[in-house]
């Protein structure tokens, strides 16, 4: 099968001149394993922990270990390995002018991120791969893409089976992920915070609505809210309140990854569901914004993403902000554009900003500041 390039291959080339240790997280099935193996297949050996027999290896003999792989490795899921860390970071402080000595790669943040801090820091470049971005992919129906996912199996496939596929991806990432990260008998309850998170993306994230619905406490909805992000399952977007004035809501609103995620979780099984059904605007624009997240990443790019929303119900869904220029993005499901959809854009933009109105539309005049964009034109676009 056709290797098909990623974006984030010119950054990891980059950081593997720049650092001793360059780190790939991630979620599963993302293609990480996939990228290493074809980006770095005639110069690296390459190791996962997701054979058994690396682990016992590693943990009857560690010294013969890292002498076997001390240098140009690939070390595969290594958060199952926390140990390992203190070996590497040894190896490099013996030769730290000796940059792209080791590649590792894992699926939880949290594991991953507590190691690099305490064993790696300074020493270490951070990038992330996640489900294919839309310039990586020539989709050949774009609304079958804004809700079926873009996972690199659903996509290779074309989105045969792709609703089985994602059931088992769920049921596979609670019994492996969730219960390493948690201490939890019965997952009934997580799995229902899942499907309420997915009914409710793109809007702003109440705990304390969530915490009585589930009949468990608001610090164990945050917890289980903060494995999710771990493992890349959401991200919580803040609300942007630099500058502006004092109502501004300043709770966090919650997207997914991939929204192919969301329809399994919700019951959407093909386009009449999606296009027709009540969650319609809500995973457009979950589609548009987790494009805009990947993009950032797999880039590597210092842009910060936030919302807008005032007490009084104005609201921006996006800004993304680079420094002292930000770029103002409204983001809607329709196909016909309205002059009253950028009337918050115009509220708030300063010179120095762009807006952005991305719809399902054709590309519309209207003025210096503001463009009016079908959203694949922004996608495509280096933004």
């Amino acid at each position: 099968m056709k290797y098909i390039s990623r974006i984030v291959e010119d950054k990891l080339k980059l950081y593997l001149k720049t650092f001793p240790v360059v780190a790939i997280t991630g979620p599963r099935q993302s293609g990480k394993t996939t990228l290493l193996k074809n980006v770095l297949k005639d110069s690296f050996k390459y190791v996962t922990f997701d054979d058994f027999r690396y682990v016992n290896l590693f943990n009857e003999d560690p010294e013969r270990f890292i002498s076997e792989f001390s240098d140009k490795v690939v070390f595969d899921e290594i958060q199952k390995v926390p140990d390992l860390f203190h070996y590497i970071k040894r190896i490099v402080d013996e030769d730290r002018m000796n940059y792209g000595k080791f590649v590792i790669t894992g699926s939880a943040q949290f594991s991953m991120i507590a190691s690099i801090t305490e064993s790696l820091a300074g020493r270490i470049g951070m990038l992330t791969l996640l489900p294919f971005q839309f310039k990586e992919v020539l989709y050949a129906n774009l609304i079958s893409s804004q809700f079926k996912g873009a996972y690199p199996e659903v996509i290779i496939h074309d989105y045969k089976n792709s609703e089985i596929w994602y059931n088992s991806y769920l049921e596979t990432y609670l019994e492996k992920d969730v219960r390493s990260m948690l201490n939890i008998g019965n997952l009934s309850d997580f799995r229902r915070l899942i499907k309420m998170l997915a009914s409710n993306c793109s809007q702003i994230i109440n705990y304390s609505s969530l915490a009585n619905a589930l009949g468990i406490g608001v610090n164990t909805v945050k917890r289980w809210v903060s494995v999710l992000e771990a493992s890349y399952i959401i991200f919580l977007l803040p609300p942007y309140y630099k500058n502006f004035n004092k109502r501004i809501i300043k709770s966090n609103k919650i997207y997914f990854y991939d929204t192919g995620l969301v329809s399994a979780l919700t019951g959407i099984q093909n386009e009449g569901m999606y296009v027709n059904g009540p969650l319609g605007g809500a995973i457009f624009e979950n589609y548009v914004v987790s494009e805009i997240k990947k993009s950032i990443l797999h880039s590597a790019t210092n842009s910060q993403m936030y919302f807008y929303r005032t007490s009084n119900h104005v609201e921006i869904d996006l800004i993304i902000e680079n420094g002292l220029h930000k770029k103002m993005i409204e983001i809607k499901s329709s196909s016909t554009f309205k002059p009253m959809m950028v009337k918050p854009i115009e509220s708030i933009l300063s010179n120095l900003d762009e807006g952005f109105l991305l719809y399902q539309g054709e590309e519309f005049p209207f003025s210096e500041s503001i463009k009016i964009w079908p959203y694949q034109k922004y996608l495509q676009s280096n933004f």
